[in-house]
Formats: structure tokens, sequence, C-alpha cells
């Protein structure tokens, strides 16, 4: 056991490692936060301020530093949302890269374990997916408090657990969806697509409330839409406490709704504990799925051994 823990420790370090050490890749894994930045910097900060004084009643006019903080915490949310996932793919193509160099035969051959092997990808993927996202959340955490400081502490211990199950489901889905995958090409191509799309279809840059009713309804079934939904919740939360100050209650609820606050699932309102229980759920079987992968490849890597 002391051995396996040791293999263990070693193969994920050096996974980390290499992801880090490769710049592109690296780079490629911002590319979603960093256009998300880009296009709020350039004209997405002024439709969701347009968005916000749309849905107040006439002649109410809200503090701007309240205005500043909703905004800023709309956006990091969205930045935690979708870095979550596309940094996962982009630091898994690791495991890709080490099938087409032919690593993964030289590690069949030696002294570890191929579930060892197979769990430090995971945890290699997790920990460099959470490091990075945590880095991001203390860069947002900074821009928030310079904008508007609007979140308690049970908010920020909220996100924080809401960033783990949504670093978890990424890593878990980019370690099975690149199980499958055999050429560096195929990996690029599947992180470039997933940076792409990811943060439309979660909501990141224009609320989901504002696409159509079928495509809101396919986004339902997506279990990260739900992680997103969470960091809108404590990201906003008291800021939009803040705003109960100036507003009525029937206003309020339109700006919960406006920018995806209140969740809704074929029109019916989704809770905090309901969108939890989806992330974890979905976190339960992605790993059952996982394990059930690992067992089946090394059954068959066992049976090629036995061949030759």
């Amino acid at each position: 056991m002391r051995k396996e823990l040791t293999d263990l420790r070693c193969l994920t370090a050096r996974h980390i490692k290499l992801f880090f050490k490769d710049k592109q890749t690296f780079f490629m894994s911002l590319i979603t936060p960093l256009i998300l930045v880009v296009l709020f910097a350039l004209f997405l900060r002024s439709v969701y301020v347009m968005t916000l004084t749309s849905s107040l009643p006439a002649g109410v006019v809200l503090p701007e530093r309240l205005v500043n903080g909703f905004v800023a915490s709309w956006l990091i949310s969205s930045v935690l949302g979708t870095s979550s996932v596309t940094l996962a793919f982009c630091s898994q193509t690791v495991m890709v890269s080490d099938k087409v160099n032919r690593r993964l035969e030289d590690f069949r051959v030696s002294p570890v374990r191929p579930t060892v092997l197979s769990v430090s990808y995971f945890l290699a993927t997790l920990f460099s997916t959470l490091l990075v996202c945590l880095v991001c959340l203390a860069l947002g955490f900074v821009y928030i408090a310079f904008c508007g400081w609007y979140i308690s502490p049970a908010d920020v211990s909220a996100i924080l657990l809401d960033l783990i199950l949504c670093s978890a489901f990424g890593s878990l889905l980019a370690v099975i969806v690149e199980s499958f995958l055999k050429s560096m090409g195929a990996a690029g191509a599947a992180a470039t697509l997933v940076s792409s799309l990811y943060g439309f279809v979660c909501g990141a840059y224009m609320p989901i409330s504002q696409f159509a009713a079928p495509i809101r309804n396919f986004v339902a079934f997506i279990p990260g839409t739900y992680g997103t939904v969470l960091f809108r919740r404590f990201f906003m939360g008291g800021a939009l406490a803040e705003m109960e100050k100036y507003i009525p209650a029937e206003a309020l609820s339109s700006v919960r709704d406006a920018f995806d606050y209140q969740f809704y699932f074929f029109g019916n309102p989704v809770s905090v504990s309901a969108c939890f229980a989806v992330l974890g759920i979905t976190v339960a079987v992605l790993a059952a799925a996982y394990v059930a992968l690992v067992a089946l490849g090394t059954r068959k890597g066992g049976k090629k051994t036995r061949k030759k």
C-alpha cells in the first residue's frame, strides 16, 4: 500500500508539472476566461448594466457601487463556471500525449499498477484545475471588493464547495472523454470545442433566460449549468439582498430571473439544494463510469499481456 501511494504521488506530480511546463497548452486552457474578460471589458458590461436598469421600475436609481458590484459578481461567476470545465479538458491532454509518445507502454511494463496510473491522471487534472480556478477566484474577489463587496462568509464557503464539485465534474468528464482519444489533434480539437461552446451553453456569455425556450430546455439537461447557477446564487445573492432596500419585491424578482439567479427546469424553479444534488449525483455517476472504464482497460491489458 505504501508503494502504491508513493507511485500515485509521484505520477500525479509528474502530470501536473508536464501540464504547467507546456506553455501553449496552459495558455489554450485560459482562452475561454480571457475571451470572457475581454468581451466584458469591451461591451458586455454595458449590456449587463442596461439589462439591470431596464428591469427596474421607472424612476428607481441604484447606487453605482451596488450596480458595479452586482455586474462584477456576474463576471466572476461566469469565469469560474466555464474555467472549471475548460481547464480540465486542456490539462487532461497529458494523458493523450503519453499515448501518442508511447509512454503508456513504458508505464504498463513497469511495476506501477494500471489503476494507480489512471487515478493519477484524474488527480492531476483535478489539482491543476482547482489550482488555476482558485487563483482566478482570488483575483475575482479582489476585483469584486474594488467594485462593490456584498458577499457574506457563508457565501464564500458555498462558492468554494461549488468550485470543488464543478472541478470534479469537469475533471471526470475530461478523463472519460479523452481516454478514448488517441491523437493530440483529437485532444486539441476536443479542448477547443469545449472551450468555445461551453461558455454559451452554461450561460456565461449571456443569461440563459435570454435563450429561446428549446435551448433553455436543452441547457437544463447539462449538469454543469447547475454549477454556474450556484455561482450566480452565491456571488450575486448579497447584492440582490441589498437591492431590496431600493426596489419592490416584484421588480427584484424580474432581476433575479433576468440574470439566472433563479433558474427554471421546464418552467419549474430549481432550488439551491436541487442544484447541489444534480452536481453531486453527476460526479458520483461519472466517478463510477471512470472506475468501470479503468477496470475494463486493465482486464483488456491483462489479456494482451497473456497472449504475448
